[in-house]
């Protein structure tokens, strides 16, 4: 009787190596797709927090009250990182400005390298998780190959020494062979059209922390506000440019 083919009989027959590809291929999944599914989560949160929270912030009556208000609605944490460290600039510098080392030093600079800093430091928190996407997607259909070959090589194996070619010792091999190209590109697929979208996202992200960086700098050293309304306007104008 034959002996029907599936995932459980190409398991039993694959050796060590076939075993560690698959482990390999089904870890890399999970670990990208629990990547993927935090970050949509967080994307999607940002969408509206970020929005009430630059408005929220900019309305404040004090300091104190704007860093609170921002922290309590930025869910991203990377506006309320560079509003606080920014803040903390500025406090610093007034406490230092009045005598001592600190009298030399000009304002638009320190807060500038200040906000500088933060900004780098948010943008690498934004951008957590994309490298190791990027790597899965470029890496994932050659370990996929790699079980290919090696299936292809136990198909060669079993046909050595044989006088006529016996479907039963190649159809194992060579649908190992097809299941790893077919792991391979099922693993990589999500990886990299996640990777695109994230990378699209978060440049929307990174352009309206950099905008808000400049207004926390002009407000802290020169004590121009932007208002709510003209906040928004530069929020809109963002997100059509980043559609076209």
């Amino acid at each position: 009787m034959s002996q029907p083919l599936g995932l459980a009989h190409f398991w039993d027959q694959a050796d060590a190596v076939s075993h560690t590809v698959a482990i390999v291929l089904l870890l890399m999944s999970v670990a990208s797709w629990y990547i993927i599914i935090g970050k949509a989560i967080t994307q999607l949160r940002a969408r509206s927090s970020i929005v009430n929270a630059m408005k929220s912030f900019w309305n404040a009556g004090s300091r104190a009250q704007a860093l609170e208000t921002i922290r309590a609605e930025d869910r991203t944490c990377v506006f309320a990182l560079v509003a606080t460290d920014a803040v903390l600039a500025a406090q610093a510098w007034e406490e230092k400005s009045t005598g001592g080392i600190g009298a030399g030093v000009d304002a638009s600079e320190f807060i500038g390298r200040t906000l500088q800093q933060s900004t780098v430091l948010a943008q690498a928190r934004v951008e957590r998780g994309l490298t190791f996407l990027a790597s899965v997607g470029s890496t994932a259909p050659f370990v996929g190959l790699f079980g290919t070959v090696w299936g292809i090589y136990h198909a060669l194996v079993g046909l050595s020494g044989a006088t006529q070619v016996v479907l039963d010792k190649v159809a194992g091999p060579v649908g190992e062979a097809l299941i790893m190209t077919a792991a391979g590109l099922f693993v990589a697929i999500p990886a990299v059209l996640a990777y695109n979208a994230f990378t699209r996202a978060n440049r929307l992200v990174l352009a309206q922390l950099d905008g808000f960086g400049h207004s926390l700098h002009a407000y802290l050293v020169a004590g121009v506000r932007l208002g709510g309304s003209a906040r928004i306007t530069t929020v809109a104008s963002l997100r059509t440019a980043s559609v076209s």
